[in-house]
């Protein structure tokens, strides 16, 4: 017998104990408490030690087929039932009690073991977010954590809690997270273990029993969150704007119903949204997202499978959307159709986005006149296009199209963008130049150039010279003209000089693109007619005697010329000679024919190696044979003759200068008479600036000029008293004048300072002689400043402000915003002149243009004036840009320079005048009154402005005056008489028609100069005195003026037509009715005629009148011809009239049947006719002379005195001298019929 000692075996023993009396559970498990093991016992021969004895489960009954149990400390359920353990309600009552839960009966050997790691409950906790509603008012108190009220509901809500869940599985902790409105949302969270869906609802069940009923809690409304059961996905991952866009949600169980959020708002399932929701798989589909669909997203599974418990499946995902940004490889770009290059290297076009996207496509449109198209490929995340360049579809007359091509871009989800790229088709323009010449001109001689284009759509055409290494840009504006419709620029040179020599190119611009051509002239030098001095220029010759001709020019000339001189059409070869800085072409002439006096004309001509030639000036010989008085080096001459010779100097480059010095031969020799030579300096800058008004760039060399003529005119100011300097620096002025210039300061500067040195005083006896003539020089030099001041070109919209001695300059560039121009200048003698333009006419103006203005203090002395007037203010030009101003109101002041001279007159500088040499005018301008010491002038245009003023003539003797009024009153009392002599003794003088006529006549003249000399005794005092009139008043009276006496002169030529008419138609006899309606036709129809003509054509142009004085307009409208024309006719007439009645009366014809009243009537008619015509021809004409300007005052005084007068002659010859009227008054002033006749007369 083997016999094992096998160690023993450990067993542990499930006991089940019932009990019928629960009150002995306490005592039993006492009792196994206290008892002592280890016990052992023998059990079917088999020894058992019992070891440990532990109560882990106690059961309550709790109804008919379970309990209530629980486990003791230390020992907890298995896993395996931990999912089906039911609190029991009973013991959930008391929270100091241990859990129990209700298990169904039998246990089935379930029973609590040794806690482990695996025990129910033991695991890691998890965190249940649950939520739970108090059907009662939120308070806002709620919402601060700090409050009263939030930690009474926290404590409160956190106790029922921790005792409603603490007999869940593994529970740790129910804490409140917060409070959320909608009644009071109550947020908290449950710390424990798995527990089973019916595990949470038993514990939401009791939740009520363990909080005060005032809370209101709902339990129907307690939720659990659960965030990590549910599959979101979103299609497609990378959203762009206008992409359909699908969000699924799925849950692995079933679901009640689901609800989608956008960030917390419910999405509405209206379009253009959409969903599809199954029981555990909800879409939600968005459709053409936009920007303002991004964030957060979230769906909501609601699962309520118990009274107490609702189970909310919750997921969030936050979606971003970008923009299709397409990005172009290639920007806008211009491409040359005809180019070569381009066709063979096409350019490639390129949109591309920023991801790649596998489900991304692209396509390309074309739109433009050029249809260009090409080959599209695709390339990763871009789209490219390769052009197919072609000549063909790119006509010259489309040059510049642009075609747009667009790249769409498609992301295979809705979303599409597009990109234009603009391609710009250029045809390189052909470009060809003529020439008026060949390839080569001379100096002097002009030239063009023409420039064609096959392209119309151009920007421009310029021109530009390369000679050497530099380049200049030829002044378009001076030089070039642009014709579009025949797409072809001129480039037109008046004058060629050096600067002309070289390479011209010209470029026509499109946008992107130039084309250009070019033609090299030779510039061949030739002197110019002004560099060619003559020797001698105005000379006498001796017959057969040998006379020294010669020409020269600057000796640095390399050119060889062939020169001739030409005498009387004969050409001979001159020698060339080097003579200084000259060299000269000589030649000896000899006069050998005829033995009288005459004169010769002749000149020398260069000619080139092209064959162009130049002639020089003139040289006049006077051949002289005899009587010579003068001879020597001069030459020879008679006595009184003038020999006039250039102006040789050796300090000059040329070796002369030019000018000329006049000699006279006086008392057998050769005396100085007058030397016009220019300084050296002075003729270089002649010469430069001839030099530079023809150069291509003159632009931008004037600034360099104007400072150098500045310097030079400055250190020369000393000869500026010789009138030729003078003469030749203003020159210099009007030819760059018109140069426009940048408004530099320097520049305006350097031009006032020149201007500056040649008005100053010491030059005012040289101005004197350059204003002689008809063209003075001074007004060439205004003009010349008003043509600098209009040319300025503002720089920056500015005109600077610069002042000078005796000159300043100021302006504006109007704007939009541009107010009044109000500019005050003030000179060093503290005079002032103000210049104001107001805002509307500023607004008026071209936008970006200068108003300038330039005061001159020193200018007045040197312009030309008459006698009697000059000028007391500042001078002031106000210029306006380019602008044509036909009317432009501004208004002046201007501070008097002499106070005691009156009558001021606001004048302009008119260079029309006086045969365009200029002078003072006062149209359109008008003197406004002012204070003593200023006047306002508001004149209607803008030029040079000043006041013209005259001495006081108050205290002076008027004669005119007194004769004219002396006079008038002689006449009206004359002309009365003489009406009242005709009426006392008509029926004794009108016993034949001829009387009659002749009566009828005398009476109306009487008449018509009667009304005549009251309407100018009216006017006469107003004249004199200068006083502002009504403009009405005074039209009226010149027009009654006017008409009446003209009816006197028609009155005088229808009694010498009377005359005429009785002795020449002798065996003619018309009634008196009829001679008396022609003579009454004649009287006043004529004139009244003349006189509305005359009124209607002059007064809509305001010079219908002469200003100051109520007559006739002589300056502007010549109106006074509509009375001295038919005046002097009629004289003309009456005098021939007279003429052949004197010849008719001496010698009779035979038929003559006239009687011998007759006769002696048409005698009387023949005297008046005699007498009065050559009286009142000679008083009008001796008021034409008076207005001449600067007429003698004698004129003026016989006008009045014989104009005064007229009435009296008059009554003299054409009354009183008739021997019939001198009976009939003899008979009437009989004393048998005086108290009759005294009655009459005093009826009359």
């Amino acid at each position: 017998v083997i016999i094992f000692d096998l160690p023993p075996v450990e067993y542990t023993v499930d006991i089940e104990v019932s009990l019928m009396d629960s009150s002995f559970l306490e005592p039993v498990k006492d009792y196994f408490k206290n008892l002592t093991l280890s016990v052992s016992t023998n059990i079917s021969d088999v020894e058992m030690k019992v070891s440990n004895i532990s109560v882990t489960t106690v059961c309550l009954p709790s109804g008919e087929n379970n309990s209530c149990c629980s486990c003791e400390d230390g020992y907890a359920w298995p896993r395996a039932v931990c999912g089906d353990l039911i609190t029991c309600p009973s013991a959930s009552l008391a929270p100091h009690l241990t859990c129990g839960y209700m298990r169904d009966l039998p246990l089935n050997r379930t029973y609590c073991e040794p806690q482990t790691a695996d025990s129910c409950g033991m695991g890691e906790p998890i965190v249940m977010e649950m939520s739970v509603r108090l059907d009662t008012n939120f308070g806002e108190e709620l919402k601060n954590s700090s409050s009263g009220l939030y930690k009474k509901y926290k404590s409160d809500l956190e106790t029922a809690f921790n005792a409603s869940y603490r007999c869940l599985p593994g529970f740790v902790s129910a804490t409140v997270t917060g409070f959320t409105p909608g009644s009071v949302f109550v947020n908290y969270e449950v710390k424990a273990g798995a527990a089973s869906f019916k595990q949470i609802a038993s514990a939401n069940k009791i939740l009520p029993q363990f909080l005060d009923p005032l809370y209101h809690l709902n339990p129907d409304t307690i939720t659990r969150k659960i965030t990590n059961q549910t599959n979101f996905t979103v299609i497609p991952e990378d959203i762009f704007e206008g992409d359909t866009v699908r969000l699924i949600c799925e849950i692995n169980s079933t679901s009640e119903n689901v609800t989608w959020y956008h960030h917390d708002q419910i999405i509405s399932t209206s379009l253009p949204n959409s969903t599809d929701r199954g029981t555990s798989r909800s879409i939600l589909e968005i459709a053409n997202i936009t920007m303002k669909n991004f964030g957060s997203y979230s769906c909501d599974f609601t699962n309520r499978n118990h009274l107490f418990h609702t189970l909310l499946y919750h997921d969030t995902k936050t979606i971003t959307i970008s923009q299709l940004n397409i990005t172009r490889k290639v920007n806008n770009i211009s491409v040359i159709c005809n180019s070569p290059e381009m066709q063979n290297n096409s350019p490639l076009l390129s949109c591309c986005i920023d991801k790649h996207l596998p489900s991304l496509t692209g396509d390309w449109k074309v739109n433009g006149a050029i249809n260009i198209t090409g080959v599209s490929s695709f390339s990763g995340n871009c789209t490219e296009y390769k052009l197919n360049i072609k000549e063909s579809p790119c006509p010259p007359e489309k040059s510049g199209t642009v075609t747009t091509y667009t790249c769409e871009l498609q992301t295979g989800h809705g979303a599409r963008s597009s990109q234009n790229i603009s391609v710009r088709y250029l045809r390189a323009a052909n470009v060809t130049i003529f020439s008026s010449v060949k390839t080569s001109v001379s100096e002097g001689y002009e030239f063009n150039l023409t420039c064609e284009s096959d392209i119309s759509n151009y920007e421009d055409i310029s021109w530009k010279i390369q000679s050497g290494k530099g380049t200049k840009t030829v002044d378009s504006d001076k030089y070039v003209i642009n014709n579009r419709s025949t797409d072809t620029s001129l480039l037109k040179v008046d004058t060629a000089t050096q600067a002309w020599n070289g390479t011209y190119i010209c470029t026509v611009s499109q946008k992107y693109l130039e084309s250009s051509a070019n033609m090299t002239i030779e510039v061949v030098s030739l002197p110019l007619k002004q560099n060619i001095l003559i020797d001698p220029i105005d000379a006498f010759i001796q017959c057969n005697v040998q006379q020294t001709l010669q020409c020269c020019i600057r000796a640095s000339t390399t050119e060889d010329y062939t020169v001739k001189f030409v005498v009387q059409q004969d050409e001979f070869q001159a020698v060339k000679k080097q003579k200084g800085n000259s060299t000269c072409y000589v030649y000896n002439y000899t006069e050998a024919e005829g033995k009288t006096d005459k004169e010769l004309t002749a000149y020398c001509k260069f000619i080139n190696r092209i064959g162009q030639e130049v002639k020089s000036e003139h040289i006049t010989l006077n051949v002289i044979c005899t009587n010579i008085s003068c001879s020597g080096s001069i030459g020879i001459g008679k006595e009184g003759d003038t020999s006039v010779k250039p102006c040789y100097d050796s300090n000059s480059p040329n070796g002369f200068t030019r000018g000329n010095i006049t000699y006279k031969c006086s008392n057998k020799s050769w005396k100085l008479q007058s030397n016009d030579c220019l300084s050296v300096p002075i003729n270089e800058l002649l010469s430069d600036a001839e030099s530079l008004v023809n150069s291509p760039d003159k632009k931008e060399e004037l600034p360099k000029y104007l400072e150098l003529l500045r310097n030079k005119t400055e250190e020369e100011k000393n000869t500026m008293n010789h009138s030729a300097n003078l003469g030749a620096i203003v020159d210099i002025m009007d030819m760059i004048s018109s140069i426009p210039v940048k408004a530099v300061e320097d520049t305006i500067h350097n031009f006032l300072s020149t201007v500056d040195f040649i008005v100053a005083d010491s030059t005012h006896k040289a101005w004197e002689e350059l204003n002689k003539g008809k063209a003075p020089k001074s007004s060439s030099l205004l003009n010349s400043i008003e043509n600098f001041s209009q040319n300025l070109q503002p720089v920056n919209n500015n005109i600077p402000y610069v002042s000078v001695n005796t000159l300043q300059l100021q302006g504006i560039v109007v704007t939009e915003k541009s107010t009044d121009y109000n500019k005050t200048f003030r000179s060093t003698e503290n005079l002032t002149v103000k210049v104001f333009i107001g805002e509307t006419e500023v607004q008026t103006l071209t936008k970006n243009s200068a108003i300038v203005s330039v005061m001159y203090s020193n200018f007045g002395p040197i312009l030309p004036r008459n006698n009697t007037q000059c000028v007391n203010g500042l001078l002031i030009t106000t210029t306006v840009g380019s602008n044509k101003i036909q009317n432009f109101d501004i208004n002046m002041t201007f501070a008097k320079k002499n106070s005691s001279l009156k009558t001021p007159q606001c004048v302009f500088w008119n260079f029309t005048l006086n045969e365009q040499g200029g002078g003072w005018d006062t149209q359109g301008c008008t003197t406004t009154g002012g204070e003593d010491d200023y006047v306002n002038c508001s004149c209607n245009h803008l030029t040079s402005f000043s006041i013209l003023m005259s001495p006081d003539t108050t205290s002076q003797v008027n004669f005119e005056g007194y004769i004219t009024y002396t006079g008038l009153a002689i006449s009206i009392l004359s002309l009365a008489t003489c009406i009242i002599i005709e009426s006392l003794v008509w029926k004794y003088v009108t016993n034949n028609t001829t009387s009659y006529m002749r009566h009828v006549c005398i009476l109306n003249i009487a008449t018509s100069l009667l009304i005549a000399d009251i309407w100018f005794i009216v006017t006469a005092p107003i004249n004199g005195q200068k006083q502002q009139m009504s403009t009405g008043i005074c039209v009226v009276a010149t027009f009654f003026i006017h008409l009446f006496y003209l009816c006197v002169f028609f009155w005088m030529l229808s009694l010498g037509l009377i005359l005429f008419y009785r002795l020449v138609f002798i065996l003619h006899n018309t009634s008196k009715t009829t001679q008396k309606a022609v003579a009454f036709c004649l009287g006043y129809g004529c004139p009244f005629v003349i006189a509305v003509i005359t009124i209607a054509v002059t007064l809509p142009r305001n010079n219908y009148t002469r200003k100051g004085v109520c007559w006739l307009n002589w300056e502007e409208s010549k109106a006074l011809l509509a009375f001295v024309v038919p005046a002097l006719i009629i004289v003309v007439m009456n005098l021939f009239i007279t003429a052949v009645v004197i010849i008719k009366i001496l010698r009779p014809t035979i038929g003559d049947r006239s009687n011998r009243q007759e006769r002696k009537s048409l005698f009387h008619i023949g005297k008046s006719v005699a007498i009065l015509t050559p009286l009142l021809g000679l008083t009008w004409g001796f008021g034409l002379a008076t207005i001449i300007k600067d007429s003698h005052r004698a004129f003026h005084i016989l006008f009045s005195l014989l104009n005064a007068l007229q009435g009296l002659f008059i009554l003299v010859f054409g009354t009183l001298w008739d021997k019939k009227i001198q009976e009939a008054l003899l008979k009437r002033n009989s004393m048998s019929k005086w108290s009759s006749q005294q009655t009459k007369v005093r009826t009359l």
